[in-house]
């Protein structure tokens, strides 16, 4: 018998939500989980990103604040929910929000990087779930326009990425204005010294579930090491990006992220970077051309390593090998996402060798390696089935939206089209890409990609942090 949500104690009127989006069985971490955080025990979830964390804490943190009642006062939250970056806070508010809806709770968020002055007013005007990453919320504390005193439920997702990024020193302090005896739930994907401090210090008799850990890789993705030139490299990335579906590369630097997708640009692949130097503004643009399919290459610093959640994404490039083997799970993690197959590929050049070796195996993964001496080997068909396309680049997001795309491009590899044999898929359904004809279209899942980027400073595409 297929468990379902109400099986696990989802009410009613949150199961319809769901429902009503397609989400009627729940993932492991889910079906684990639910029954203790319904029942407000304290709770650590560790599961690899992309195995519904998100629905794990969202529904007992709705389920249990509707049915406690009662309103929110003005600057202080009944819940609160804590996460590394900008993004992961508004893709969880965006999962959020209709249930809360529902239950008729207001929701808010709080990051860098805007205006505070929205999120001043809603604080002001009460929010029931405060979703924030803690450098900013610190900040409003500071200012005296937050008060944790009357939070029941606090969550702490991506716990391990907070450590990564020195955000840990900030959320002790932020978990230690909550009241004790509220219920704490903190999910990561990894467990290590910094984050057992968090769990002995905070969480109260907690329960322990896992489900997918991050150490142990999807069986479905499949791992590959292209050993390439390094003035190949372009090329071999223009080749995968061209073929249909979304692609994701990394780059280890955030100069080398914009250089890189200038690069696929001008080669006639729509492309738009993701990194720390752009604003809010630009990241949030050039995340929904990626998303509605206006870009079908998102190049990315590992800030879009945890949490960022885009369907459909079925190839991941490491342009640049990442320098650990978390990182490279992490980023990996972009493909094969709730249960759909993926691929991942390390590019790789004669200095990397040992390191790349070094780091598949501390990540326990065993990737078929293929030498590559020009962009016509077979492999990159295997890799990424279909037609090669080139519609034209598009302008990235700085101060403005991304542009359509402006013609065929130039440089490159050129307009290169290729039938493949036993091609999969063929152009996945959903909008179709702007520009030419075959260009990439979104759509059932099987869409292919995900990129590469950065890696060590001998061959990645940018020497600059």
């Amino acid at each position: 018998m297929t468990l379902t949500f109400a099986d696990l104690g989802v009410p009613a009127a949150l199961d319809a939500v769901l429902a009503a989006d397609g989400i009627t069985t729940p993932t492991p971490i889910q079906a684990a989980t639910l029954p203790d955080s319904l029942a407000g025990k304290d709770l650590l979830g560790r599961g690899r990103t992309g195995s519904g964390k998100t629905y794990a804490f969202a529904l007992p943190v709705v389920a249990r604040l509707s049915a406690k009642g009662g309103r929110a006062n003005p600057r202080r939250p009944r819940a609160l929910i804590l996460a590394p970056t900008r993004e992961l806070v508004s893709q969880i508010e965006a999962a959020l929000r209709p249930l809360a809806d529902v239950a008729g709770l207001r929701t808010a968020t709080v990051f860098g990087g805007v205006g505070q002055g929205p999120q001043v007013s809603a604080l002001k005007r009460g929010v029931d779930v405060l979703i924030a990453c803690p450098g900013r919320l610190e900040d409003l504390i500071g200012q005296g326009h937050c008060d944790l005193g009357n939070v029941d439920i606090t969550v702490l997702d991506e716990a391990d990425h907070m450590a990564d990024l020195g955000f840990l020193p900030a959320v002790r302090r932020l978990l230690g204005q909550t009241p004790r005896g509220g219920q704490r739930m903190l999910f990561s994907a990894t467990l290590d010294n910094a984050i057992d401090v968090l769990v002995k210090r905070f969480l109260e008799q907690p329960v322990v579930h896992q489900a997918d850990s991050v150490q142990s890789p999807i069986s479905a993705m499949d791992h590959h090491v292209l050993h390439v030139s390094r003035d190949l490299r372009i090329a071999v990335l223009v080749d995968l990006a061209s073929a249909p579906g979304r692609t994701v590369v990394f780059t280890r630097t955030k100069h080398g992220a914009k250089a890189l997708a200038r690069q696929l640009n001008k080669s006639g692949v729509p492309s738009v970077d993701l990194h720390g130097n752009l604003s809010q503004g630009a990241r949030t643009r050039n995340l929904d051309a990626f998303h509605s399919g206006t870009a079908t290459t998102l190049v990315a610093t590992d800030i879009a390593a945890r949490g960022i959640h885009v369907d459909d994404v079925a190839l991941v490039v490491h342009a640049d090998p990442p320098a650990e083997h978390k990182a490279y799970l992490h980023r990996s993690g972009r493909t094969a996402r709730a249960g759909a197959a993926g691929t991942v590929v390390t590019l790789m050049t004669d200095d990397q060798v040992r390191d790349v070796r070094a780091l598949t195996r501390a990540a326990g993964v065993k990737p078929t390696t293929t030498k590559l001496a020009n962009v016509t080997h077979p492999v990159l068909q295997t890799l990424a089935p279909g037609d090669r396309s080139l519609p034209g680049g598009i302008v990235p997001a700085a101060g403005t939206a991304p542009s359509r795309p402006r013609g065929s491009g130039g440089g490159g590899t050129g307009n290169r089209s290729r039938k493949p044999s036993g091609q999969r898929g063929g152009n996945r359904g959903g909008a179709p890409k702007t520009g030419g004809s075959g260009g990439r279209s979104r759509g059932n899942g099987s869409s292919r990609r995900t990129g590469s980027g950065g890696g060590h400073s001998a061959s990645s595409f940018s020497g600059r942090r």
